[in-house]
């Protein structure tokens, strides 16, 4: 009953969680609080004020305690790790210079730095000229640079999400090293800022003295100051140590170390994971990201709005479940559970592309999302299931391709995130990929990949693989059924793989045409 807790909190894109963990993995105790993901003050923009994640970040942890009080005494460390890629300016006293620019934000600018023709021509020769034009586009330091010039020029440091929420809780300013995850002067192979002749400097606006220090998975990263200990009810001196970035972590908790295990993500952005001791990228000129584990690389392939089509079906196609499940005083998806059974596998010739927001390579930046094989038959039950259907086949896509680069078979999936608490999505899963899918014992993956640093860190166990060993496990297993596995692979071989290249073209005929994605 003495056993020691550990604190982990998650900084999520649509909810804020506060949970305790024991030693053995198992969740104790968990206060949630939802959030709006972010507001838009034109199309395309997605930002959210810095205090409001904090003040979130501090009723859920306050509700935490308000409930369960006796188990305080027993936290010894508490571990963050938060969304990606969403960036905040401070200035030289440590205040936002404005609000928190959400992963989900659209803007580009032209008006990024000039490489000096010895960097740029090689660039060009090896046909990566678009791949480099699209990273300086899109780099919020560059935009900001050239949107908002007296912001940026106030802006004496520019951090993560999670190096803010590091700062408001230690008053130190630093962040986990794999949290670095967006458009950033990174090198990822070395695991740390990139060195001073590295190309990035000249490609992007911000400079070294602006970035914070970065501290390796399971080392501290500070502790808890007397102002974070007021306002959150976390004890003060606790130390914090780095987890790092929410997929990492779930990687993490999934116990997916090695190429053969394959980690299907199922959040807001659905992501295909493999870990290896090795740096490979998932893709040419495309670098793997550090996992949790120090020394180690999670090499990864992204659908950018993935689990995010659940809420956008919610908005525009679910109405009558959304005020039924107000009425029980559950969550809509739970009723999304009648539609997949409404609807055969295959959802009678509907497939879906899942590209409503494009990527830098795979898919390119013309990308669409993209609907066919409609007929009279078809319902919002067929819809709901080509939504997932078709996530599943974009990420069975990525797990080839990550087979090749690592020369490696996949030979076990394991699925973590939202989706996978619906039981019919993960027999979907195993139908689509042919292999077996496990959940991990706890929905909760983020959360237990910080505790698993912060157990690290305090000295529970003496390193990552022994702590993954102690705290993780497999949960329910769903086997593919050969009947239903033989129709998704010839509908992904023969309709969902040639479906990009007879699109593209006519893709970039509407982005010639409208304008359409345009620059916000």
């Amino acid at each position: 009953m003495s056993e020691p807790l550990l604190l982990a909190i998650d900084q999520g894109t649509q909810s804020v969680r506060a949970m305790l963990f024991d030693v053995h993995g198992e969740l104790v105790a968990k206060s949630q609080v939802h959030i709006e993901p972010y507001f838009s003050r034109q199309p395309g923009w997605a930002e959210q004020e810095c205090d409001y994640f904090w003040d979130n970040l501090s009723q859920a942890c306050q509700a935490l305690w308000r409930d369960h009080a006796d188990l305080k005494p027993r936290v010894v460390a508490a571990a963050l790790t938060t969304q990606r890629a969403s960036v905040v300016c401070l200035d030289a006293d440590h205040t936002p210079l404005r609000p928190a620019v959400i992963w989900l934000d659209q803007r580009r600018t032209s008006d990024f730095p000039v490489l000096p023709p010895w960097l740029s021509l090689p660039i060009k020769a090896l046909g990566q000229g678009g791949t480099m034009a699209q990273f300086q586009s899109k780099a919020e330091c560059n935009w900001l640079a050239a949107d908002e010039p007296e912001t940026w020029a106030k802006t004496a440091h520019f951090v993560l999400l999670s190096g803010y929420l590091t700062w408001k809780l230690t008053g130190t300013l630093c962040d986990a090293i794999p949290s670095q995850v967006g458009y950033l002067p990174f090198d990822f192979k070395g695991q740390q800022w990139a060195g001073p002749l590295d190309m990035k400097w000249r490609a992007l606006t911000v400079k070294r003295k602006q970035l914070p220090p970065l501290v390796p998975a399971g080392e501290q990263l500070g502790s808890v100051s007397a102002e974070a200990a007021a306002a959150t009810g976390i004890p003060e001196g606790l130390p914090l140590f780095s987890a790092g970035a929410d997929k990492a972590c779930e990687v993490l908790a999934s116990g997916a170390l090695t190429p053969s295990t394959g980690n299907l993500s199922y959040g807001t952005t659905a992501t295909f994971n493999t870990c290896n001791s090795k740096y490979v990228e998932p893709m040419p000129f495309v670098p793997p990201y550090p996992a949790s584990v120090p020394g180690h690389y999670n090499s990864e392939i992204i659908v950018q709005r993935g689990y995010w089509m659940v809420n956008w079906f919610k908005r525009e196609f679910a109405a009558a479940e959304v005020l039924k499940a107000e009425q029980q005083g559950i969550e809509p998806e739970v009723l999304f559970e009648q539609l997949l059974a409404e609807s055969p596998p295959g959802a009678m010739g509907l497939t879906l592309q899942p590209f409503w927001n494009p990527g830098v390579k795979v898919p390119g930046p013309e990308a669409k999302g993209a609907i066919i094989g409609f007929g009279d038959v078809h319902t919002r039950a067929h819809l709901y299931r080509a939504i997932i259907e078709g996530i599943g086949y974009a990420l069975r896509e990525g797990k080839e391709r990550l087979e090749k680069r690592n020369g490696v078979p996949v030979q076990t999936l394991t699925v973590s995130g939202g989706g996978s608490q619906s039981d019919a999505i993960m027999q979907i899963t195993a139908n689509i990929f042919g292999l077996p899918a496990r959940r991990p014992h706890t929905f909760e993956t983020s959360g237990l990949g910080a505790a698993i640093n912060a157990a690290v860190g305090a000295g529970l166990y003496d390193n990552h693989a022994q702590a993954v060993a102690a705290m993780t496990r497999p949960g329910d297993v769903f086997e593919p059924d050969p009947a239903t596995a033989e129709l998704y692979d010839q509908l992904y071989r023969q309709v969902y793989r040639p479906l990009y290249g007879r699109l593209a073209p006519l893709y970039r005929s509407i982005r010639h045409i409208t304008g359409y994605p345009a620059r916000y």
